[in-house]
């Protein structure tokens, strides 16, 4: 795609060019501070990699649908699709590296998404070549892909032959480089262990610079009719929006629904069944607990609804007293009990050609629920104190935490009310039904209360992450917007959310996530986060010794660039620092020296 000067990208911050080459190669990334973002939750069955469920999977799983994929649909069809599966994977690892490494410069972002790849178990990456001006649109990137997991599952029922196999990691490459890039960026497979070479080695380029990107480019451009899914993903800090069109530019498309905010299963079938009766005027009663967002799916069934232009009227009918539920529905008239001074119109009348959603129906009391039972059935209504008829027009949505049916038994709630609010009824799954959604809320109401409250937070630690995707919420997505809001006041400037600033009210949570040790072995997390106390004896050790902290640094600094034989970035990765600082620094402590 053009180059956009309004298109945010994971290199804005970082647009300093960056030419790097070595014979022998670079040698693998590093990726200490993205394995640490991994967490397993066997308890739960889920894999995170920060805010994104993973899969672990068999390759002889992948080679098998890979196999049936080229059989029943053709080979050319089968590789386009695994192309631009990659590529939407890869779009998706470009800005989780944009928000895990913010101060990285174009080397440590660029880098971050082979170590990604090789994280997730897809091939072991070693950059041979590497030159980037983001500012100027310029890259050239060569790579040496050694052990692709996508050759041995295409080695399982084919031969060598005479093309290249790693259809899915070409995807992802053009993906991740094209979002770092903000322009399109096209990779060629020029050797391959798929057609018999020792090593795969793969090379990227802009589209304009290659004479022949064909057919490579071809495989990146979507079938006419792209797949819709009633998904929505949250704005997120420093990450670029995603286009929806089906250019090669683009990931799948995605169909926003209002502002919800959800990607889990449970989610994804309310959105259809709002969806179906959108257009239609049948009652819909939402079930659920509380705080899971019964007004909120209201709201966005209205917005989608042809009733869209008029009134959207709200009703918590356990906040209205019993003596006053009648005159708050329905209207009063003038003088028909002490303190009615003037006539005015009900809800129902507010609502007129709109929606009238009444939330905690079941509190109404009995003489309400029959002439709510009326309006529901003839469409008309009476004031209080008035013997006129008045014929409104308006779609109900009713919403309730409790049990209607067992309050029908019990004589509490009326059962030809109850079968006429019953129309179509839609069960909200709780949170903790919808863990997949946890991580794509965190990150929704951290740039919403960051924004309102004019804050500057840089996200979540890793052992919030975990603290966070293991609680129970009792209080749904109401209380995880609080616990947020809330964290996002107590925390300084410039720092991420951790566990003190979101459990400050004796919540109780128990991590059943295990996340990766250094070895690449899994560890429990509290055992993990218990071999950080040597920290504390190190610290009381400078303390002792009466080092001030701009000693410490430098001498962190000296000995990173010694020990990564003067390379400047192994360094700065290293630190977790950016290239530019640590060689300002260096250079400013060598001067000081001399």
């Amino acid at each position: 795609m053009a180059q956009d000067p309004q298109h945010t990208r994971p290199g804005d911050r970082r647009l300093q060019p960056f030419h790097e080459e070595t014979e022998g190669g670079m040698g693998l990334p590093e990726f200490a501070d993205l394995s640490g973002r991994l967490h397993f939750s066997p308890e739960g069955g889920r894999i995170w990699l920060d805010n994104q469920r993973m899969v672990l999977t068999h390759v002889s799983a992948m080679a098998a649908l890979r196999r049936e994929l080229m059989e029943t649909v053709g080979v050319e069809t089968a590789r386009g699709f695994l192309t631009r599966s990659g590529y939407a994977a890869g779009v998706r690892d470009a800005d989780f590296a944009a928000r895990v490494r913010p101060d990285g410069d174009a080397f440590d972002l660029l880098t971050a998404g082979p170590a990604l790849h090789a994280l997730e178990g897809m091939v072991s990456v070693e950059p041979i070549k590497l030159d980037i001006d983001v500012g100027i649109g310029h890259y050239y990137g060569e790579f040496f892909w050694r052990d692709s997991a996508e050759v041995d599952a295409h080695l399982t029922y084919y031969e060598p032959g005479t093309d290249p196999v790693c259809w899915n990691q070409i995807g992802y490459a053009c993906g991740y480089t094209s979002q770092f890039m903000g322009k399109q960026i096209l990779y060629k497979e020029v050797e391959c262990r798929g057609m018999g070479h020792r090593h795969c080695r793969i090379i990227g380029k802009p589209v304009e610079d290659w004479a022949d990107p064909e057919p490579e480019i071809g495989f990146l451009r979507a079938d006419p009719q792209p797949t819709q899914v009633a998904v929505v993903a949250p704005a997120q800090t420093g990450a670029a929006d995603a286009p929806s069109s089906s250019s090669p530019d683009t990931p799948p498309t995605q169909h926003t629904l209002g502002e919800l905010v959800g990607a889990s299963s449970g989610f994804v079938t309310v959105c259809h069944l709002l969806e179906k009766v959108a257009s239609t005027d049948a009652t819909v009663l939402f079930l659920g607990e509380t705080g899971v967002g019964k007004e909120r799916f209201a709201q966005t069934l209205h917005a989608i609804s042809r009733r869209s232009n008029e009134a959207f009227v709200a009703v918590n009918c356990a906040a209205i007293p019993d003596t006053l539920v009648e005159s708050e529905l329905f209207g009063v008239v003038r003088g028909a009990y002490t303190g009615a001074t003037a006539s005015r119109p009900g809800r129902f009348e507010r609502a007129q050609d709109g929606t009238l959603f009444l939330d905690e129906i079941g509190t109404l009391n009995l003489t309400a629920q029959g002439k709510l039972l009326r309006v529901l059935q003839e469409g008309e209504l009476e004031r209080v104190g008035d013997s006129q008829t008045r014929t409104v027009n308006v779609r109900v949505i009713a919403a309730t935490n409790v049990n209607l049916e067992a309050n029908v038994a019990d004589g509490l709630f009326r059962d030809d009310l109850w079968f006429r609010l019953n129309v179509f009824p839609i069960r909200i799954p709780p949170l903790r039904e919808r863990r997949d959604d946890i991580p794509l809320l965190m990150n929704h109401f951290l740039l919403k209360y960051s924004q309102r409250h004019g804050r500057r937070v840089t996200g979540f630690t890793g052992r919030a992450i975990s603290a966070m995707l293991e609680y129970a919420y009792p209080g749904n997505i109401r209380e995880l917007e609080n616990m947020v809001e809330r964290a996002v006041i107590l925390a300084p400037d410039d720092s991420a959310l951790d566990i003190p600033h979101l459990f400050t009210q004796g919540e109780q949570y128990e991590s059943a996530i295990m996340g990766l040790s250094q070895q690449g072995t899994l560890t429990d997390t509290a055992r993990l986060q218990s071999e950080a106390a040597p920290l504390d004896a190190l610290v009381d050790t400078f303390i002792d010794a009466g080092l001030d902290l701009d000693t410490v640094r430098d001498q962190m600094i000296l000995r990173a660039v010694d020990r990564a034989d003067g390379n400047l970035s192994r360094a700065a990765r290293e630190l977790n620092m950016t290239r530019t600082q640590v060689a300002y620094r260096y250079e400013k402590l060598n001067r000081d020296r001399r």
